[in-house]
């Protein structure tokens, strides 16, 4: 039998952090500074949660670990939706 939990996690934003959307725009630019692409590492940091995917250069890995990965994932989800529903 499987451990895991049938129930629904909740998860609620921490509103007294930094912008993540603003972070996240701050990581980007730094991967393109060194020369990434920004949406495979972060696609690879998401899945992943390895930290060396995020360049360190500008803060960038630091900046990031700021949230968890779902906060991270939310904002995206958040942000693709509005996109959408304005076209």
């Amino acid at each position: 039998m499987s451990d895991t939990s049938q129930e629904t996690m909740m998860f609620k934003r921490n509103p007294d952090n930094k912008s993540v959307d603003k972070t996240i725009e701050e990581v980007c630019q730094a991967l393109e500074d060194k020369g990434y692409n920004p949406v495979d590492q972060l696609a690879g940091y998401l899945l992943s949660g390895d930290p060396t995917y995020i360049t360190s250069h500008g803060d960038a890995r630091s900046k990031i670990r700021q949230f968890e990965r779902y906060e991270l994932i939310e904002e995206l989800v958040i942000n693709y939706l509005k996109e959408r529903s304005q076209r």
